[in-house]
């Protein structure tokens, strides 16, 4: 197992130079010795610092030591990741962490961010997303690589239980930190990790590959619904014609809206948004229909005959601090 390890990285051949984002947990600490020893020289330390507990000071300064005994480039970045009124703290964590490691990355001319996530990770995720009754964004669980705001993000580790890389890592001698957020259980993904893994590794022993290749699968079909978004879209212009959208099957109308809302904007509806976008657009039967409607964190509105979509306001100019170290 520890062969697999080592030989994911040779399976990734990202772009050079690279960062890996780096808690310092034994996921990432095993990634960055990995990928230190795999492109010595062309690898860098990214850490972000979240702020919401109080080890966080910690988890810092062990990044920078750990980068330091290993002779690889640290830069941190602080975030403000406290969420809105109704948003998830998991999200908006996880927004405002992979924005400010592309932006970390970008300013010092990387070309790729490895992250550490693995089989375990993945088969968490997709658990996660049955729970939430999630559609085939969330089946198709965690890609394994990505573009994100100017940046490409790789996955070596998908295929890789999280044991096995844990025992690759005791045997390199490298010490890690353990994140006590880990281990509460009032967190949904926690309460999988902890307690229903272990269950399912007993019952069926092959659940990270069958679970692994159940989201491929998810995934195939979702690429094959966008491109016939793509093609509905195009018809149309481009942009949500009202009165071509109501031409098309509700079920086609839906896909145009998600793949129109996520491609463009970035955004995603929830099942009740969706449903009351589809009433209120068959309802769009004379001109002086007015349409505004709550849309993941903007409002879609009818601009004569098209759909619009109107983003929330960025965040302040003090939201993301980028400080080198």
């Amino acid at each position: 197992m520890a062969r697999d390890v080592v030989q994911a990285l040779d399976n990734c051949a990202p772009a050079l130079p690279l960062g890996v984002a780096f808690s310092g947990g034994a996921d990432s600490t095993a990634l960055l010795v990995a990928a230190a020893r795999r492109w010595p020289g062309a690898v860098y330390g990214l850490h972000v610092h979240h702020g919401l507990q109080r080890a966080a000071d910690g988890f810092e300064a062990h990044a920078a030591a750990v980068c330091r005994d290993l002779g690889v480039a640290f830069h941190s970045v602080r975030v403000d990741a406290r969420h809105a009124a109704g948003e998830s703290p998991e999200d908006a964590a996880r927004r405002a962490r992979y924005l400010s490691l592309a932006q970390l990355a970008s300013a010092q001319g990387l070309q790729a961010i490895l992250l550490g996530q693995h089989a375990d990770d993945q088969a968490e995720t997709l658990l996660l997303a049955l729970s939430r009754g999630a559609g085939l964004p969330g089946l198709s669980a965690m890609p394994r690589s990505f573009e994100r705001h100017g940046m490409r993000f790789e996955r070596p580790w998908l295929d890789i239980a999280g044991k096995d890389i844990r025992a690759w890592l005791a045997q390199q001698g490298v010490a890690h930190v353990e994140d006590p957020s880990n281990a509460d259980t009032s967190f949904t993904r926690n309460r999988i990790r902890h307690e229903l893994l272990p269950a399912l590794e007993r019952a069926f022993p092959q659940f990270r590959e069958t679970f692994a290749r159940s989201a491929r699968h998810v995934a195939q079909a979702r690429a094959l619904l966008a491109a016939l978004a793509e093609e509905d879209l195009a018809a149309m212009g481009g942009k949500p014609v009202i009165a071509r959208l109501q031409a098309l099957p509700r079920d086609r109308q839906a896909n145009v809206l998600r793949h129109w809302l996520r491609a463009a904007h970035g955004e995603a509806a929830s099942a009740a948004q969706l449903e009351e976008l589809l009433d209120q657009v068959a309802d769009c039967t004379t001109r002086g229909h007015a349409l505004r409607l709550k849309v993941g964190r903007g409002y879609v509105t009818r601009e004569e005959t098209l759909l619009r979509f109107t983003p929330p306001l960025p965040p302040g100019p003090d939201a993301v601090t980028i400080r080198h170290n």
